[in-house]
């Protein structure tokens, strides 16, 4: 399994610093990485390539949304391989394939991979475009939620016992019922006690 560590959050005067997002590039045809380069350039989106799939995997991807356009066919690891690499190792960038040698089975296990996109060479700039913005779309959501639940879950983490018993009722959808305290007897005996024996 391929393991990433996480790049620490920029900062400036005490404050995280806004990043934007990112579109990396895996494409061993050097004329590809500057044609796409230009392209993804020209609509304001920020670029990083990389000549094969290796180059990745030892650099440090910044925490930001992102996307990753990635042919199928790379010197050493190919494509699809660096995809099952990624899902390994917990890393869930979007990804959209190119390549110029596509099939059917190909796609198929591309598509069950979780790619957004996969797209046969030549193939329309406006394709591409659209495909990574809406795959940054997609990332940016995600991790908006990964956000949420880890904000969640560090709430979780400082409940009393006692706390975290009344909101398992909560969740349960039982708003009106609170267990009894474990130091308070069961009503019925509590009754019993309290009520006077009649003689006759």
């Amino acid at each position: 399994m391929t393991e990433r560590p996480q790049s620490p959050p920029d900062r400036a005067g005490g404050k995280e610093a806004v990043k934007e997002p990112i579109v990396f590039v895996i494409d061993d045809d050097v004329s590809m990485r500057r044609a796409l380069t230009d392209l993804i350039q020209s609509v304001g989106l920020e670029i990083e390539t990389f000549s094969s799939a290796t180059e990745l995997l030892n650099s440090t991807l910044p925490e930001v949304a992102s996307c990753l356009v990635l042919d199928i066919r790379l010197p050493g690891l190919s494509g699809l391989d660096l995809q099952t690499e990624l899902a390994k190792a917990n890393i869930h960038i979007p990804i959209i394939f190119i390549t110029g040698h596509g099939d059917i089975p190909m796609t198929v296990r591309a598509m069950k991979g979780g790619a957004v996109d996969f797209l046969t060479k030549p193939f329309r700039d406006q394709d591409l475009l659209d495909a990574v913005v809406s795959a940054i779309d997609k990332d940016r959501k995600r991790r908006a939620a990964d956000k949420a639940i880890a904000n969640l879950r560090a709430r979780f983490d400082i409940l009393s016992s006692r706390e975290r018993e009344v909101l398992g009722f909560v969740a349960a959808g039982l708003m009106n019922t609170v267990p009894p305290s474990p130091r308070a007897g069961a009503p019925g005996r509590a009754d019993a006690r309290r009520t006077p024996q009649r003689t006759a």
